[in-house]
């Protein structure tokens, strides 16, 4: 027994010492491949670190608000192996999607696909509820919409929100990952990250953006002014004003409404827009309506998109507004005002598709229009200069023609006169009264033109100068000027509805003389009897007549019927190689 044990007890120590070392061995490879595993670890680490590093850089190297969204977009997928992102960008009521930057899709995939999201289903969770979301499969989740006809499949889903200033600017969604699976913790990490740093990136491409709309704005006021004050009129300054405002804010239609007082509305007066929409001329009531409004507060406002994106932060009731508008998006109205005196109002209708106006959009908007306002003034006060400058030369030749050249006229009438009782000789006698009537016809006809140039262009227009100029417009028909006879108180006694008639049947009869009279003198009298309240016209020629009863058609027949409307008669005498006399004469007091 004593002689066995002992190999046995050799032999066990001998098995132990063996085992030893086994154990250890294995320690030491755990260890190490723990090592390799975390030096890996590390590795992979400091790769996102620089990726995210450089993804940060990328993104901020852009002042362009659109390049910066595509390339978070585009820096997020690369950074965590995502097949597709998108950013959804928020509207100012928070509650929908203005615009969805994508990538991964081609335009005729897209073409395929149809509209774009609005924010409903899972992107409508991540809009309401502004968190991080991590899906793995995305249609299992209850609020999922599904996809719509020709849409890739899609199933794990990245949802970060992007705050700017504290404030949710948008959304990053990224979905199916590369080489199947899911988003992992640290790939969400890693994009919240990058969303942080994309916000300061959004901020400065949003301040540079500002920066640019002032400087384009200020630089719009700059050469308006001095077009208009290198001696544009006010009537293309409205045009100008319009059409600088369309060029800087890249609007699909800018229009400028004046007011009509009397009829308490705006009228759309000038529009420049890239489709005719028939917005010109159209008018719009003051009461119950944000033009109405601004014109009489001098405040300007933001009339929201439809889909109800309030923009402005001046509240009160929009009123209606023309269809045209109505289809439009962000549309600013700002008060054409200079000082305390508002000129009309400036609209800038948006598409529904481009950023609303924000209140900033609206002071630079606001300070454009002042600027424009008293460019427009000032135009307005050197046309009324040299207005006044004309009336001035007008008044000063009244006055010359009537203290004058009517007295000198009138002295050489009454010498005339004393010669002729004077001249033995009947026919000289003849000829020198024949002289003072021509003398007294020329003082007539001056005393007619000392009454036009003293009546106000502004003022409504008397029969007195409607029947010149119809007989000045017939003189190149005729080839010479009638002469004209007017005598008692046509402006005054004469009704407005009569008016018309009167003047057209004076053309007509002019009209008549130069096509068939062959005259080579023509005489015109209009005359108003103030007592038996009858109006005269009478047209003379020396034409060749014709003999017999007229032809009452055509023209003839339609100056008979104009007569008899108020109660009167058309004359016509004439002879063979005698001329024509049309006698036209109504009652004032026809009705």
């Amino acid at each position: 027994m004593g002689k066995d044990s002992v190999p046995r007890q050799e032999k066990r120590s001998t098995d132990e010492e063996k085992v030893i070392p086994d154990l250890s061995q294995l320690r030491l490879d755990t260890l190490l491949r723990e090592l390799v595993e975390r030096a890996s670890y590390v590795l992979e680490s400091q790769r996102q670190v620089h990726q995210l590093l450089d993804a940060v850089v990328s993104v901020a190297s852009n002042l362009s608000l659109t390049d910066v969204l595509r390339r978070i977009v585009r820096s997020s997928c690369h950074l965590v192996g995502a097949e597709y992102g998108a950013m959804g960008v928020l509207s100012t009521d928070q509650r929908s999607l203005r615009e969805f930057i994508y990538i991964g899709i081609d335009d005729a995939q897209r073409e395929l696909i149809g509209d774009l999201p609005h924010g409903k289903g899972i992107l409508g969770l991540l809009i309401n509820q502004p968190r991080p979301i991590r899906l793995r499969e995305l249609q299992q989740h209850p609020q999922s919409y599904g996809f719509p006809p020709n849409h890739p499949p899609m199933k794990s889903f990245l949802g970060v929100p992007v705050r700017v200033r504290g404030e949710v600017f948008g959304n990053l969604y990224l979905t199916e990952k590369q080489g199947g699976g899911e988003f992992t913790a640290e790939d969400e990490t890693v994009v919240i990250a990058l969303a942080a740093a994309a916000g300061i990136a959004i901020e400065n491409a949003h301040l540079y953006e500002q920066t640019r709309q002032r400087e384009s704005w200020l630089r719009g006021s700059n050469d308006l002014t001095e077009r208009l004050l290198a001696g544009q009129s006010a009537a293309t300054a409205l045009q100008l004003v319009a059409n600088r405002a369309r060029e800087i804010s890249d609007a699909p239609l800018v229009a400028v409404a004046l007011p009509n007082l009397e009829a308490n509305a705006l009228v759309f007066d000038v529009v420049v827009e890239e489709s005719s929409s028939g917005l010109s001329g159209f008018r719009v009531d003051m009461s119950n309506n944000v033009f109405g409004e601004v014109f009489t507060n001098a405040q300007p406002r933001i009339r929201p998109a439809p889909s109800g994106d309030v923009s402005g932060s001046t509240p009160g009731q929009i009123g209606e507004l023309p269809a045209q508008l109505k289809e439009l998006g962000s549309t600013a109205v700002v008060p054409l005002a200079a000082g305390q005196h508002v000129l009309g109002v400036l609209v800038i209708a948006k598409h529904q598709t481009q950023i609303p106006f924000h209140d900033t959009d609206l002071q630079m908007v606001q300070n454009f229009a002042a600027h424009a306002a008293l460019a427009i003034e000032f135009a307005r006060a050197q046309e009324d200069r040299q207005r006044l400058a004309v009336y001035e030369d007008r008044d000063r030749i009244a006055r010359d023609l009537h203290d004058l050249v009517i007295q000198r006229l009138f002295a050489v009438g009454l010498g005339l006169q004393g010669m002729a009782r004077m001249v033995e000789r009947p026919e000289l006698a003849g000829r020198v009264n024949g002289y003072v009537e021509d003398l007294d016809q020329t003082v007539r006809d001056i005393r007619r033109s000392i009454f036009s140039l003293q009546q106000p262009p502004d003022s409504r227009v008397g029969l007195r100068s409607e029947l010149l100029r119809i007989v000045q417009d017939a003189a190149t028909a005729l080839g010479f000027e009638p002469t004209v006879g007017l005598d008692g108180p046509l402006d005054s006694r004469v009704p407005d509805e009569i008016r018309p008639d009167v003047l057209a049947t004076l053309r007509e009869a002019l009209t008549n003389v130069s096509r068939h009279a062959t005259a080579t003198a023509v005489g015109v009298d209009v005359t108003v009897d103030g007592e038996r309240e009858i109006l005269r016209l009478t047209v003379r020629d020396d034409g060749v007549g014709f003999s017999g009863e007229p032809d009452r058609r055509s023209g003839l027949a339609n100056m008979t019927q104009r007569a008899q409307r108020w109660e009167g008669e058309c004359l016509i005498e004439s002879s063979p190689g005698q001329g024509t006399s049309i006698l036209w004469s109504i009652s004032l007091h026809a009705r």
